[in-house]
């Protein structure tokens, strides 16, 4: 693979560690055709991320208790995911105000809605955010701190929202579920975040595919007689729906086009590559933003003397070149 840009390294890098738990530094970058120096700096930007951890000679997976990077999480189960999303979209009207979360099922449905015409969406998820800027959509965030892991925005908000009016719908991606519990979420921060989105909402849908069934989680956002309607994939299990049902939730189970029929050439389905390539399109041009920024900001600093200014003018030019470098990735997302 030589020459292959940052983001496509990284993208390998984490499928890799998917496969093994443990990558080396020299094998890499054999693999990647790039210096090992190269790849010292693709680790270090990866575990600043907290998505792996470095070690002597390489780096591992992060394993504890948290639910997952981003990154990783984005690239799993993506054919039942937009699947699902196909689904809820049919929820969401022109004009309508909804919620999403930051989970990376609702990163998927604000790509499915960002032809919608007027929405007013309000998310803690900063990857939505940027899907839903293509778009003529009104995007509030509620504010708080940033949790990087997820890219969301959490914390205490207190009475924000209060007086503000209501949303018609909200959509949640969930890390368990449970009749007698609710939606349920591993991080004490994405529950309280959760649960502030689903107190402004009118309808409350929960997105998840079947493999979420059963597993091991924490808290509670949403109690089950808060929750109008389940959408999953057809894996779902019979006991699953009728469990539901029997406490007033109906669950919708839906096709999955293609899956691991989809395989290309990598061994990756071909919407993992998809989803893959587009959540790293969308971080180079979040960077590519923030390098213009702040060049523009040197070049205000530096407008008092020679110095300062000639400083903002090589920075100008820097971030323009990483803003050309931002846009190829999008023009390559939008090809696929």
């Amino acid at each position: 693979m030589p020459g292959i840009a940052e983001h496509e390294r990284q993208q390998e890098v984490l499928r890799l560690l998917e496969g093994t738990g443990r990558v080396s530094v020299p094998e890499l970058a054999e693999r990647l055709g790039v210096s090992v120096v190269t790849v010292r700096k693709d680790l270090d930007a990866l575990e600043r991320r907290r998505i792996l951890r470095r070690v002597r000679g390489g780096a591992v997976a992060v394993r504890g208790a948290d639910e997952g990077a981003f990154e990783m999480r984005v690239r799993y189960r993506v054919p039942e995911k937009q699947a699902i999303v196909r689904t809820a979209a049919k929820l969401v009207r022109d004009g309508d105000a909804i919620a999403l979360d930051c989970s990376t099922t609702c990163y998927h449905l604000a790509r499915e809605i960002r032809d919608r015409s007027g929405l007013i969406v309000v998310t803690n998820g900063l990857r939505a955010a940027e899907v839903l800027s293509e778009s003529d959509a009104t995007v509030v965030m509620p504010g708080g701190t940033l949790r990087r892991s997820s890219w969301s925005l959490v914390g205490d908000v207190g009475e924000a929202f209060d007086g503000r009016g209501r949303v018609a719908r909200g959509f949640f991606g969930l890390r368990s579920l449970s009749p007698e519990l609710g939606l349920l979420e591993l991080s004490a921060e994405e529950t309280e975040a959760k649960r502030m989105l689903v107190a402004l909402c009118d309808e409350v849908y929960g997105l998840f595919d079947a493999g979420k069934a059963g597993r091991f989680a924490l808290h509670a956002f949403a109690k089950s007689g808060q929750v109008d309607g389940l959408i999953t994939d057809a894996g779902a299990s019979d006991e699953l729906v009728g469990q539901w049902r029997a406490v007033g939730v109906p669950v919708q189970r839906v096709p999955v086009r293609g899956g691991a029929a989809e395989d290309g050439p990598g061994g990756a389905p071909a919407g993992e590559r998809e989803a893959a390539a587009s959540a790293a399109a969308d971080d180079a041009a979040a960077r590519a933003a923030a390098d213009d920024a702040a060049a523009r900001a040197a070049a205000d600093d530096g407008a008092g003397d020679g110095t300062g200014t000639e400083a903002g003018t090589r920075d100008r030019a820097g971030a323009g070149n990483r803003n050309q470098a931002g846009n190829r990735n999008q023009a390559g997302d939008g090809a696929t």
